[in-house]
């Protein structure tokens, strides 16, 4: 959870909002299919529905108040990979910054599946 203080008061900042701004920003990307998450019990990769999203996003604090994303989506087949990958990293960081004013160090991006 993030904090900025003021002389106003106190607004905290949970990682839930950021999961789901991740996501939505990271769907709204050409070639993505979706949010991917890996089941434990049969170690498959699923396909999230749109609320269940921020299973696919792991944030990480760091002290100076910044963030570092790590996502974890489905493409369609055919899509170029790395232009997808630098497109949801430019779109996350931008949609994260623009919405919270958090500073996001990284962008890790995961493909974990495509679709044919």
């Amino acid at each position: 959870m993030i904090q900025f203080k003021s002389e106003l008061g106190e607004i905290s900042v949970s990682s839930a909002v950021f999961s789901n701004i991740t996501g939505m920003a990271a769907t709204n990307c050409f070639g993505v299919k979706g949010m991917a998450y890996r089941s434990m019990t049969d170690g498959l990769v699923h396909l999230l529905r749109r609320e269940a999203m921020s299973k696919g996003v792991s944030i990480t604090y760091h002290d100076d108040n910044s963030i570092s994303i790590e996502l974890h989506i489905v493409v369609e087949n055919g899509v170029n990979l790395p232009a997808v990958c630098r497109s949801i990293m430019n779109e996350v960081r931008y949609v994260v910054t623009k919405n919270t004013g958090v500073q996001v160090r990284a962008v890790d991006v995961c493909v974990d599946s495509m679709i044919l």
